[in-house]
């Protein structure tokens, strides 16, 4: 019955008659209401979620609703005691056809309609090293084609009033990658003013809460997806080229690793007997918790390390499939090799060899890193969200 139900309601007809009355409703003048979504509804985190968290404490007079996976609703009730819509309910339908704002950091679907009066605030999600939107030559995901891909994303960006940009860098690839002609307001990432404000208290009582060993230093590996490896659309697979053993005998004395992968990543990985070395917290509602609990961040081509960087600790990469990720899937947007602001490592054992010189030679700053920081962290200083926030309510 379920899965008759879902044809249903997934159906051509049934979807004419949603967005006719969603297109009906926005005749309306609007409500003073806002809605937040976060990557498709499935987390309670990002950029929308810092702009919520300011106008809450600020007390902004405005009724405010989070989008939700229908999957990831009780989680979100009776964890952060927020309101909730199903996405794509007829109560969700209803309340977004009314709403003044949208604040959103991923594509809506397309048949959503935006009314006229409608503010659409579109954070995005990260500042870009991979090629985005039209600048990608080929698209290797599922249930697309690189043309229909680039035809939906510029689509969707007419329906922008404004777009978050962490840096003038990011600025000029927003514009021309989603072929963006409306406001944009460069004033850092909102998502950032946690790691600027967080205290040490507070990063002592996540270190307890997410149940990490107080009196080893932990290692966060925050992975991307691979465009070209999924099971189906929205699912992809991922292939943990780490060997945990080895890393286990080698830094288990010291170090405890954290494990964060995408959330398109749809691996659920068995560390059966690993316990003491290595936890799966890719499911954490928001990662701007792990960045604070974390000494030192390993990644590969995700835009983490540009957020990272603003706590101004080790970062390593691992890049074990740089060449095909550079040539074939999507690109760079700048000389990676030579302007990451830390090294680059292709198996284990390197990894290894640089985490232990680290710790024989202790950290500073590279000139390489200074750069980098200049470059793309200048904005962040605690205060993006409060920015954003008097920019869209003027």
């Amino acid at each position: 019955m379920l899965l008759l139900w879902r044809k249903i309601s997934r159906s051509p007809c049934i979807l004419s008659i949603y967005k006719t009355l969603f297109q009906f409703l926005g005749l309306f003048p609007p409500k003073k209401l806002i809605i937040f979504e976060s990557f498709h509804g499935k987390q309670f985190s990002d950029n929308p979620r810092a702009i919520y968290e300011y106008m809450v404490e600020q007390n902004f007079d405005y009724e405010m609703y989070w989008s939700i996976d229908k999957r990831y609703v009780e989680q979100f009730r009776h964890e952060k005691n927020i309101k909730c819509l199903k996405r794509f309910s007829l109560k969700w339908l209803i309340k977004m056809a009314r709403a003044q704002y949208w604040i959103v950091n991923s594509r809506l679907p397309l048949w959503v309609p935006k009314p006229k009066k409608t503010i659409y605030v579109q954070t995005w999600h990260g500042t870009p090293l991979k090629k985005l939107g039209l600048d990608i030559k080929a698209v290797h995901m599922p249930g697309t084609t690189t043309e229909k891909y680039k035809q939906n994303f510029t689509l969707e960006a007419t329906k922008w009033d404004y777009l978050v940009s962490p840096n003038s860098y990011s600025t000029t690839i927003f514009t021309r990658a989603f072929n963006y002609f409306n406001k944009i307001l460069e004033t850092g990432y909102p998502r950032n003013d946690f790691l600027i404000n967080c205290n040490p208290k507070e990063t002592f009582r996540i270190k307890e809460r997410v149940g990490v060993p107080l009196e080893k230093k932990i290692i966060l590996y925050a992975p991307t997806w691979r465009d070209d490896q999924f099971y189906n659309k929205g699912k992809y697979k991922f292939d943990l080229q780490l060997d945990l053993e080895k890393l286990r005998k080698e830094l288990g004395d010291s170090y405890f690793l954290i494990l964060r992968l995408h959330y398109l990543v749809a691996e659920n990985l068995d560390l059966s007997g690993r316990e003491d070395f290595v936890k799966d917290l890719s499911n954490h509602e928001d990662i701007r918790e792990l960045y604070v609990i974390a000494d030192m961040l390993v990644t590969d081509y995700s835009s983490v390390f540009f957020d990272y960087a603003n706590l101004k600790r080790p970062m390593l990469f691992y890049v074990y499939d740089i060449e095909e990720y550079r040539d074939k899937l999507r690109g760079f947007y700048f000389d990676f090799e030579r302007q990451a602001p830390g090294p680059l490592v292709k198996c284990t054992n390197d990894l290894i060899n640089e985490i232990k010189l680290l710790e024989k030679n202790g950290y500073s700053l590279s000139e390489t890193t200074k750069e980098f920081n200049e470059r793309f962290c200048s904005l962040e200083d605690g205060h993006a969200s409060e920015r954003v926030v008097n920019e869209i309510l003027q």
